[in-house]
């Protein structure tokens, strides 16, 4: 820990937002293969924009969402399943199952659903407080939209 940190604590003055959470979830499944690409990146950004808590959003509030999350990924050394403990800051019921659901289908939409993203969806199911019949649920409703 450093100076500051001793003598302010390890947590940030200000508690970050319940959109800067769901934000946060979104890159956390994003990149439970390791990293972010361009064009994921891209696809996360038009992604959150039909989003009601982004939608109306301009560009610089948007990127300060980003950067609270590039912290919070920071703070946990980039390790993102680490990192997704703050979820559980989340005060929202509705935020916290929506958080869920777009981590599925995140997961879904990249075609199959690998190890890392298998284990990052367990480990969100269990920080947000998701029981197993309403995962069960959200999985077998997203997995349609991804049927061939």
């Amino acid at each position: 820990m450093g100076l500051l940190g001793k003598f302010l604590g390890n947590k940030p003055a200000k508690a970050p937002t319940d959109d800067v959470l769901l934000l946060h979830a979104i890159f956390c499944m994003a990149a439970a293969d390791g990293s972010i690409e361009d064009s994921e990146d891209e696809n996360i950004r038009a992604y959150a924009n039909t989003l009601p808590e982004f939608r109306d959003m301009d560009a610089s509030e948007f990127d300060k969402c980003v950067e609270s999350s590039v912290k919070i990924a920071h703070k946990y050394n980039r390790d993102m399943k680490s990192s997704l403990a703050v979820l559980a800051e989340i005060k929202s019921e509705a935020v916290r199952k929506k958080a869920f659901v777009l981590a599925v289908d995140i997961a879904m939409s990249s075609g199959d659903v690998d190890e890392s993203e298998e284990e990052m969806l367990e480990a969100m199911q269990r920080i947000l407080h998701i029981d197993d019949a309403l995962a069960s649920k959200i999985t077998e409703v997203i997995a349609l939209k991804y049927l061939k």
